[in-house]
């Protein structure tokens, strides 16, 4: 079983990357997306998303970083993902899965999945420039409106010749809301000769395993679950208890003072309350605690506030 750390926009940085690879049970990371238009990227842009690259393109932990590309021009995405591997991306992923209105309004991400012969022939470009020894990656979902070209988009990824394709169960138009169909995914394993990595709605060890009977897929892909509980990977390899609460508090702790550190602190505030939107579905302390949180702007407070409910939680000395 492989279990890769999903591209977040905007909260799986590389801080958090690092942390949670710590933590341990992953196999393999997929960074947030580099927008490609029409321009070969200066070095700096990757180096910027990650940083990792500057270190054979893995966390501190060893766990690999893959670079993740949203675009819709077969020419550019394959030149940038040159640039990538040159870089030290131990291979490509591609976004066809994006749900955002932006990005989809200007051909990127999930609208890409309405035209089948697009995808191919970027997943071609892309394949045909890049070094075989490095995998080319597809991530999709189901499709944008409904499932009537799910088969055909996975069947033409695989013949353009991508190396594994992760397919987050649910359409474009479902969003994030639960369900996530993981029989599909066992359906277009019939249809598809290459590695299939199932993602979307896995929370616990439990539901990981379902996931694994229902899409007859042993890779898996976590994302919003592996925030709201930072050992998720570990609990469903292992079969570990989840963390408890005191210690991740102690986690949000570290995480904040490298955020703060990373970049002045500049995102630190919007990061946090997001990570908290997340660690309240698996902590009632969380909830509570987001509750004072959701109000502070200044980096300080947040951290006093944090502070403040471990001291409690030691209790006195």
């Amino acid at each position: 079983m492989n279990i890769i750390l999903a591209p977040m926009e905007g909260v799986v940085d590389h801080l958090m990357r690092d942390m949670l690879t710590r933590i341990g049970g992953y196999d393999l990371c997929i960074t947030e997306f580099i927008r490609i238009v029409d321009q070969k990227l200066p070095a700096r842009v990757f180096t910027r998303i990650c940083p990792e690259l500057l270190t054979a393109g893995k966390t501190a932990a060893g766990t690999p970083v893959r670079i993740q590309l949203l675009g819709q021009e077969p020419h550019w995405l394959a030149e940038n993902a040159v640039r990538a591997v040159e870089l030290g991306s131990p291979g490509v992923d591609l976004n066809f899965g994006c749900p955002a209105k932006a990005v989809n309004k200007s051909r990127g991400g999930a609208v890409l999945l309405k035209e089948t012969e697009q995808l191919y022939q970027i997943v071609k470009a892309v394949r045909d420039a890049v070094p075989a020894q490095f995998p080319v990656s597809a991530k999709i979902r189901l499709g944008y409106d409904d499932t009537s070209l799910t088969l055909d988009n996975a069947s033409a990824i695989a013949a353009a010749g991508a190396s594994m394709l992760t397919v987050h169960a649910r359409t474009k138009s479902d969003g994030y809301r639960p369900p996530a169909y993981w029989p599909w995914i066992a359906k277009i394993k019939q249809q598809v000769a290459i590695p299939l990595i199932a993602n979307g709605e896995i929370w616990t060890a439990s539901d990981a395993k379902l996931c694994q009977q229902q899409s007859n897929c042993q890779d898996i892909m976590l994302g919003r679950g592996a925030l709201a509980m930072p050992n998720l990977a570990q609990t469903i390899r292992n079969n570990t208890a989840a963390m408890p609460w005191p210690q991740v508090l102690t986690l949000l702790m570290q995480y904040s003072e490298f955020e703060i550190a990373g970049d002045k602190g500049q995102y630190y505030a919007n990061r946090i309350k997001q990570w908290f939107s997340y660690l309240k579905l698996q902590y009632p302390a969380a909830a509570e605690l987001f509750l004072q949180l959701r109000v502070l702007r200044k980096s300080s407070d947040i951290l006093a506030t944090l502070q403040h409910a471990l001291d409690n939680l030691a209790g006195p000395h």
